[in-house]
C-alpha cells in the first residue's frame, strides 16, 4: 500500500526513482510523484494521476528532471480522492520541506486546526500535508535543524508513518522515519538509498539496514546516521538480502501471479526443508520455540488477515487432528477488538506475507501485552511482525509482486503442517514412525503440484467459456471449505465477477435462493468421509439450473455423472489437499481474468501489503 524510494549519490536520481517505482507497483496506487534537488539547488517536484507511465512521459523517463538526490512516491488513496493535487511528494507553505509518506495520521484535523491558528495554508486534501507543515513549523520555531523538527513532530502525530523528507537548506541529506509503515535503507558504493520495500533497490544493492519504530535519520552519498527519540545516535547491523533481483522480474511469463503460480512447488519445497533436522525431522527450533514451550501449550489462537486468513482455517483442521490441540482462527481486524479470555500458556500465531500487516502486526502487540506467547509465519525478514513476534517461521517463497497472493499463501500452508507434525511429535500425539509418515506426505506436494499445473490448459479451456459469469459459489465441507474460502477469494480480486464461498451444509439455509439457471458452482470434494454429502449438495444445487464444476481426487470419477466439468488432482493426505487442490482454483481466477483483459497483476482498488488500518 503506497511505496517510498529515495536516492543520494552521483547518479541522476529521476531514472533511478522511476525505476525502483517500478519494482513497487505491485503494492498498489493511483498516483505517482517524484521530488529532485536540481543543478540549482531548488527542490523540482513532478506529481501525476494514474499509472507510472504518466509520470515517466511526464519526465521524459526521468530525464527531464536534473540532480543526484530525489524521493519518490506511489500512492494509494487514504484522504483525499486520487488526482494529482493530493498525489505526493508534499511541500510546505514556503517549499522548505518536502516530503514523501505511507500510512495514516489519525490525528490530522486536531494537527491541521492547530497549523491554521499559525497561517498555515493547505491544498490537498491529504493527511500528508498536515505532516509536512507541523514538520516545518518546528523547524522554523525551535530552529535546531531537521533532526529535532521530525522528532517533534512525530511525538505529536498519532498513526502509522514512513516519512521521507528533503529540506531546501539541508542540500546534501536526505532524512526519515517510521512507525509501523516498513521502511529500509540501502547502501551502495558512494551512493544510498531508501525504499518501502527491498525490490525497489535490488539492481543497485543488497546492503540494507532495517529501522526500528519511531527512530529519526539520515543519508548521505557517504552513509547513514540512526537516531532515537532522544537524539542519541544508534547503530543498526548492515544485513546482505540474499534475493536475486530477476526474482522480481517476470521471467518470460505474460504476469507476474502465473509465474509465481508456477513457483509453488519450489516454495512448497524450500519451506519444509528450511525446518528439517539432519535426521529428516521436524526441528521446532527452527522456527524458535522448544518442545518444552509446545508441551505448554493449551491453546493456539491463529490470527491473521485475507488469504493469510484461509491459510488458519484449514491450519484449524490440521492442527486439532494431528497435534491434538484446540485452535480458534481470528481475523486480525476482530482479534484486536475484541475482550478475549487468553490465557497464560495460550499461543498466538500471526501469518502476514509482508510481515507489516496493519492489523495483524496490532493483533501481535495486544497478545504480547497479555503475556502470551507469539509466533510469526511471515515471507519478509527484518520485517515488523518478524522481529517484534517471539517466534518466527520464515516461508521462503521469495518476492511475491502480484497483488493476488499464490505462493507466500502455499508457502504459509506448508509451514502450518510442519508445525502441525512437530506439534504432534512433541506433545506425544504422533510417534516417529507416525512424524515420517506425514512428512513423506509433505514432501510429495511440490511434484504433485507441478503435475497439475502441466494440465493449466484445460483450465484456461473453460475459464474462457465462462468469462461472462455474474454469480459463482464454492462449496464445501471441513478443509474443503476452508479451501473454498481462498478460491472465491481469488476470482473476486482479479476477475471482478462476485462469488461466494459456502460450508455446504449451509445451502439450504438461505444461499441456495440465490441459484438461478447457469450459476456457475464450484464444488470441492477432497475429504473422502465428507465426499457423499457435498456431492448431494451438488445435486440440489445442478436441480435448480447451476453449472457444475468439481474438483476431487483421481480415482472419484463417481462425480462426473453430477459434475458438467471435473477437475481431478493428485490423491495425498486429506489433511494437505489444500496445497493441491488450490491450483487449479488460483488458475481458474487468473484464466477468467485474463479473458476479460483485466489488469491481472494490479486488481482494482486492492493494495499488497495493507499497512494501514
Amino acid at each position: 500500500m503506497c511505496g517510498i524510494i529515495g536516492y543520494i549519490g552521483k547518479k541522476q536520481a529521476a531514472p533511478i526513482l522511476l525505476a525502483g517505482l517500478s519494482k513497487l507497483e505491485y503494492r498498489g496506487y493511483d498516483s505517482a510523484g517524484l521530488a529532485v534537488r536540481g543543478g540549482d539547488g531548488a527542490i523540482d517536484v513532478v506529481r501525476a494521476k494514474g499509472r507510472l507511465k504518466i509520470l515517466a512521459e511526464k519526465t521524459n523517463d526521468g530525464q527531464a528532471m536534473e540532480g543526484c538526490v530525489g524521493i519518490g512516491h506511489t500512492r494509494w488513496a487514504t484522504h483525499g480522492e486520487p488526482s494529482e493535487t493530493n498525489a505526493h511528494p508534499h511541500m510546505s507553505d514556503d517549499a522548505a520541506v518536502v516530503a514523501v509518506h505511507n500510512g495514516i495520521i489519525e490525528n490530522y484535523q486536531e494537527i491541521r486546526e492547530k497549523l491554521l491558528k499559525y497561517n498555515y495554508t493547505f491544498y490537498s486534501q491529504t493527511d500528508t500535508e498536515i505532516a509536512v507543515n507541523l514538520i516545518d513549523y518546528y523547524l522554523k520555531k525551535y530552529n535546531d535543524g531537521p533532526m529535532d523538527a521530525i522528532g517533534r513532530a512525530i511525538v505529536r502525530i498519532r498513526g502509522s508513518y514512513a516519512l521521507a523528507v528533503m529540506f531546501r537548506d539541508y542540500p546534501g541529506e536526505i532524512y526519515f522515519t517510521r512507525k509501523d509503515s516498513p521502511l529500509i535503507i540501502g547502501k551502495g558504493e558512494g551512493e544510498m538509498f531508501l525504499a518501502s520495500d527491498v525490490p525497489a533497490i535490488l539492481q543497485y544493492t543488497k546492503q540494507v539496514y532495517y529501522i526500528g519504530n519511531q527512530e529519526v535519520g539520515c543519508i548521505s552519498a557517504e552513509g547513514a546516521q540512526f537516531f532515537n527519540l532522544d537524539r542519541k545516535e544508534i547503530t543498526h547491523e548492515l544485513i546482505t538480502v540474499e534475493m536475486d533481483a530477476s526474482a522480481a522480474e517476470k521471467g518470460g511469463f505474460e504476469h507476474f501471479m502465473i509465474k509465481e503460480i508456477h513457483e509453488q512447488p519450489r516454495a512448497l519445497h524450500d519451506t519444509m526443508q528450511s525446518v528439517l533436522d539432519d535426521g529428516g525431522s521436524v526441528d521446532p527450533a527452527k522456527f524458535g520455540m522448544t518442545p518444552e514451550e509446545i508441551r505448554k501449550v493449551q491453546e493456539i489462537y491463529i490470527v491473521a488477515c485475507g488469504s493469510a486468513y484461509h491459510v488458519g482455517v484449514a491450519m484449524q483442521y490440521v492442527l486439532e487432528d494431528i497435534a491434538q490441540v484446540p485452535v480458534r482462527v481470528e481475523l486480525a481486524s476482530e482479534f484486536r477488538y475484541r475482550h478475549l479470555l487468553l490465557k497464560p500458556e495460550d499461543l498466538v500465531i500471526v501469518i502476514s506475507q509482508s510481515g507489516e500487516t496493519a492489523d495483524s502486526l496490532a493483533a501481535l502487540r495486544k497478545a504480547k501485552e497479555c503475556g502470551i506467547k507469539t509466533l510469526g509465519i511471515v515471507n519478509v525478514i527484518g520485517s515488523s511482525i518478524a522481529r517484534e513476534a517471539d517466534s518466527v517461521f520464515y516461508t521462503l517463497a521469495g518476492p511475491e509482486i502480484s497483488v493476488a497472493t499464490t505462493k507466500a499463501y502455499s508457502a504459509q500452508l506448508i509451514a502450518g503442517y510442519m508445525i502441525a507434525v512437530s506439534f504432534a511429535r512433541c506433545r506425544g500425539a504422533l510417534d516417529e514412525e507416525g512424524e515420517k509418515a506425514y512428512l513423506a506426505e509433505i514432501a510429495q506436494l511440490p511434484d504433485k503440484m507441478s503435475r497439475i499445473l502441466e494440465d493449466k490448459e484445460r483450465i484456461q479451456w473453460f475459464a474462457a467459456k465462462h468469462a461472462n459469469a455474474k454469480d459463482v459459489f464454492f462449496i464445501g465441507r471441513g478443509i474443503d471449505y476452508a479451501i473454498s474460502m481462498e478460491g472465491s477469494l481469488k476470482l473476486k480480486e482479479i476477475s471482478y465477477i462476485h462469488s461466494e464461498a459456502y460450508a455446504a451444509g449451509e445451502l439450504k439455509h438461505g444461499t441456495i435462493s440465490l441459484i438461478e439457471n447457469g450459476t456457475l458452482v464450484v464444488g470441492v470434494l477432497t475429504q473422502q468421509d465428507l465426499y457423499e454429502k457435498t456431492l448431494s449438495n451438488m445435486v440440489e444445487t445442478g436441480s435448480r439450473g447451476a453449472y457444475l464444476m468439481g474438483l476431487t481426487f483421481y480415482g472419484n470419477y463417481g462425480i462426473e455423472d453430477t459434475a458438467n466439468f471435473t477437475v481431478y488432482i493428485p490423491k495425498t493426505d486429506p489433511h494437505f489437499a489444500t496445497s493441491l487442490a488450490v491450483v487449479p482454483l488460483q488458475l481458474l481466477a487468473y484464466y477468467l481474468s485474463v479473458a476479460k483483459g483485466l489488469d491481472v497483476d494490479k486488481p482494482r482498488n486492492l493494495a499488497k501489503s495493507v499497512t494501514v488500518e
